[in-house]
């Protein structure tokens, strides 16, 4: 007895795995081969009792039996299903052996045609079963108006059972398609905040790359001086100290300014407002002055030549210009002592073009043991952000982001040039 139970319990284990291992088509066809089968047997069941008034008998359940074998292929093909599930039961009926089951099958066949089948199919056989079932009832046999009745609730409750499911299946799809639409956009919508947070962050950091580098070079460089003119030049000295105090409060003013943008408006803190009103102006070209008196006074002699008539800049093509030629003095300071610089801003239709350049190491040649000791080859990697600085990587990544176009290097007369056309519409 145990042995029979595992035996059991095996052959059930392997019929799971085998049917989990189908594919969804497959495992509806298993579904509907099994429901045939069940009901092949049901009907003879149900005509057996009276297989001795009916001649031959043999054929009445085979008849009655095989009027439900098509229904395995029910969802593969629901025409032909219904077709051939109505057939057998009309010569049933036709030779008139009396006692026929009940028509399941052929209900059944009936939903799923209403269920899955196309509009103009679906009328088709319901006209066809109407047919099929007024001519059943015309043969002898038949108790009227009972048996059209009951056949009328049975097709009738198929049909209905049929739309409905079809019903169903509609609107489970159609809120499926919701939601992975809105799942989609969800994703898209995430993906665009964390583009917009890196293109944020980079431009966060670019901002402060120019504030602070511009600034801290002017201090160490007002800073090494101080350290040289102390003691013997006491006067020229405190001079230096006083750029120096004047450039950090510079700096100071535009971080604030800076990070008075990042928080943003905030109406319940009276100390934030009060803040607020005391940040700086944005950075323009029309406080370029106060950069080339900075690096003037750092000792850097700079001139500056306008070409044509300026107007009214864009905020972003502004700001961008203004930085360009700032990091650009600074990168002179840096690389180049004792040169000379020249600003020279070109105003055309539609483009504004910034050009910093500067004369190069006086006598040729390069501080000795300074960190300028590099060519300006090698000075435009180490500014690109292939080397400890970042300058010329924000100067492009500024540019690029207005649409404009950029040239840096050495240029042949001696010395390294930064350009920038930025357009204006």
């Amino acid at each position: 007895m145990v042995a029979e139970v595992r035996s059991g319990h095996a052959l059930a284990a392997r019929a799971s795995a085998w049917y989990a291992s189908l594919s969804p088509r497959r495992r509806e066809i298993a579904q509907d081969t099994a429901l045939a089968l069940g009901l092949a047997v049901l009907n003879v069941l149900w005509v057996l009792p009276y297989q001795s008034q009916m001649h031959p008998a043999w054929l009445a359940m085979f008849l009655a039996g095989v009027q439900c074998l098509p229904l395995a292929i029910r969802r593969v093909n629901p025409v032909l299903a219904l077709i051939l599930t109505g057939l057998p039961r009309n010569v049933y009926d036709t030779i008139n052996f009396g006692y026929a089951p009940l028509p399941l099958a052929n209900a059944i066949a009936f939903a799923t045609v209403a269920d899955r089948s196309r509009p103009w199919l679906r009328w088709v056989s319901l006209v066809g079963v109407v047919c099929g079932i007024s001519y059943a009832m015309t043969l002898p046999g038949h108790i009227l108006p009972y048996e059209a009745i009951v056949q009328a609730v049975i097709f009738g409750t198929a049909w209905v059972i049929g739309i409905l499911n079809r019903k169903r299946r509609e609107y489970v799809a159609t809120v499926s398609l919701r939601a992975e639409r809105a799942e989609a956009e969800l994703d898209a919508v995430a993906a665009r905040a964390a583009t917009a947070a890196v293109t944020e962050r980079v431009r966060i950091a670019r901002e402060l790359h120019d504030v602070v580098a511009h600034h801290v070079s002017l201090i160490a460089v007002q800073a090494e001086a101080t350290g040289a003119l102390l003691p013997d030049r006491p006067e020229a000295a405190a001079k230096s100290a006083d750029l120096i105090a004047s450039t950090a409060r510079q700096a100071m003013g535009e971080l604030r300014r800076l990070l008075g943008v990042l928080r943003g408006p905030s109406a319940s803190a009276g100390k934030d407002l009060s803040e607020r009103q005391g940040l700086t102006p944005a950075a323009s070209l029309s406080r370029l002055d106060e950069v080339l008196d900075a690096v003037r006074a750092a000792g850097l002699p700079v001139t500056l030549m306008v070409d044509g008539d300026p107007g009214a800049l864009p905020a972003g093509i502004d700001l961008t210009a203004y930085r360009i030629v700032q990091e650009a003095l600074t990168n002179t300071l840096r690389h180049a002592p004792g040169s000379q610089a020249c600003v020279r801003i070109s105003y055309s239709e539609g483009a504004v073009t910034v050009q910093v350049s500067d004369s190069g190491q006086p006598n040729g040649g390069r501080l000795a043991g300074s960190a300028s000791d590099v060519p300006d080859g090698e000075r435009a990697l180490d500014d690109a952000g292939l080397g400890p600085g970042y300058g010329l990587a924000g100067i492009a990544e500024r540019v690029a982001s207005c649409g404009g176009s950029l040239t840096v290097g050495p240029v042949p007369a001696g010395g390294f040039a930064v350009t920038a056309r930025l357009p204006v519409r």
